[in-house]
């Protein structure tokens, strides 16, 4: 049977949230409705926020003397030369070059030029359990995807059920499972999935 285009549009819709070709996101075994997905805006916003403990590289151009890592303190801000405690969480990467900006150029530097690089995610963190070599706590990194998480645990174990491997995310409050075929994404038959703050990465073990 033809698929309406209403359908068409729905999953099609489902499969961009997932960031691949074939992972289905469920709830209970159900399907995630299109309703319940945040709009991209909202998911960048989550996901890129600066927080206490990440690790930033700043650099001002022709300025090597302001340029360099810093941390974001407990307090949520950098001491930063010329302009003092500067507030980073809670800002994109963008806005706090914006912010830096903003500081030099009122009477420091001319037209200053200033990037903010994200070394380490400190303040966000990714979950992977189940068979993989080394369970654990990982930072999250920007653009991380799963196959990066699960290489940072070691790989998988002789027994793990690859294709069957599920990523729990919270939406909008809620849990979703999502199932990743990771040994498919391994070999070029799906496309990688990206994941995000606070997902909980479980491989399950074969029984076959």
């Amino acid at each position: 049977m033809t698929p309406t285009p209403t359908a068409v549009l729905v999953l099609s819709s489902v499969f961009l949230l997932a960031g691949c070709k074939g992972p289905k996101e469920l709830e209970r075994g159900q399907p995630l409705a299109q309703r319940d997905a945040p709009p991209p805006s909202e998911i960048v916003a989550r996901g890129n926020t600066l927080g206490t403990g990440d690790l930033l590289e700043i650099r001002v151009f022709q300025e090597q003397d302001l340029s360099g890592a810093y941390r974001i303190s407990p307090e949520g801000t950098i001491d930063f030369p010329l302009c003092g405690k500067v507030e980073m969480a809670g800002q994109t990467a963008s806005r706090a070059a914006d912010a830096l900006r903003a500081c030099l150029g009122s009477g420091y530097l001319k037209n200053p030029q200033v990037s903010v690089l994200i070394r380490e995610f400190n303040s966000k963190k990714v979950f992977v359990f189940g068979e993989v070599q080394k369970p654990g706590t990982f930072p999250f990194e920007d653009n991380m995807s799963v196959i990066q998480a699960i290489t940072l645990a070691g790989g998988f174990t002789k027994v793990a059920s690859k294709n069957n491997t599920n990523v729990t995310r919270l939406v909008d409050g809620q849990e979703r499972k999502i199932r990743v075929p990771v040994e498919d994404i391994g070999v070029g038959r799906e496309r990688n999935f990206p994941l995000r703050p606070g997902d909980i990465v479980f491989v399950p073990e074969s029984f076959f």
